[in-house]
């Protein structure tokens, strides 16, 4: 691959994306993020990155809503969807899941759990 992996984080609060942007600088990564839900669609769209870490609980729109709508769009198919969400019970994740999200992490994460978690989803053929 010659490029950077480009992420999306769609995180509203400041310090959760604070710890995200260390990481995905550190890891090398071009990345971006939005802090709406509204937001999130349009900037996926226009950027098309190659993962999008999708906090659940958002303003105005929520993950699930955005994630549907991701999987919804045919241009879109090949953007893997990270869901992460404070509350990591079983119903949570299979709902996200159902909906097309291609993996779950549950809030507070350890950055190494979550660094691991996306080299999963970057690597060739995930």
């Amino acid at each position: 691959m010659d490029r950077k992996p480009r992420i999306l984080v769609v995180e509203d609060e400041d310090n959760i994306a604070v710890a995200l942007d260390y990481l995905m600088t550190r890891e090398g990564y071009d990345h971006d993020r939005v802090a709406s839900g509204a937001d999130a669609l349009p900037r996926i769209r226009s950027t098309h990155p190659d993962l999008v870490l999708l906090d659940v609980m958002l303003p105005e729109v929520s993950g699930y809503e955005i994630c549907e709508g991701i999987r919804t769009d045919p241009s879109l198919s090949d953007v893997k969807v990270l869901m992460m969400t404070a509350r990591g019970s079983t119903i949570e994740r299979r709902k996200g899941l159902a909906l097309g999200a291609d993996g779950f992490i549950s809030k507070p994460f350890e950055l190494k759990d979550l660094r691991d978690e996306v080299r999963r989803l970057l690597a060739p053929g995930a």
